[in-house]
């Protein structure tokens, strides 16, 4: 049996302040997504996935709060997904299919290390 690790694809892009995609464009990217999202759930390597909204705060280390998500290099974090993989390189295998690439943004594929308690 593989022994399968635990690893987390972050989906980054550039959100378009003045975009709003036609209900026709949303409906094509939701049916790439659930294809590309099936794709890996019928390997048995999906553990989970979230999109993220665009409503949010960010908390300080003085605990202030400023309203809004946090954009960085013009980028912000769309959403995750959690798969289960032999390496690092398998996991990067499973993100070559992601629809965020064809928008422009970048997938990014890190280890996720477990908590002791």
């Amino acid at each position: 049996m593989e022994n399968l690790k635990s690893f987390m694809m972050m989906f980054r892009f550039e959100p378009i302040q003045d975009y709003q995609p036609t209900e026709e464009e949303l409906n094509g990217q939701q049916q790439k997504w659930g294809t590309w999202i099936g794709g890996i759930a019928a390997q048995a390597k999906l553990v989970d996935t979230n999109q993220l909204g665009f409503e949010g705060k960010l908390l300080y280390p003085d605990l202030s709060v400023k309203e809004g998500i946090y954009v960085s290099e013009s980028k912000t974090l769309g959403g995750n997904m959690i798969v289960r993989a032999a390496s690092i390189d398998q996991a990067m295998e499973l993100a070559k299919g992601c629809p965020i690439l064809e928008m422009g943004g970048f997938v990014e594929v890190r280890d996720i290390v477990p908590m002791e308690s």
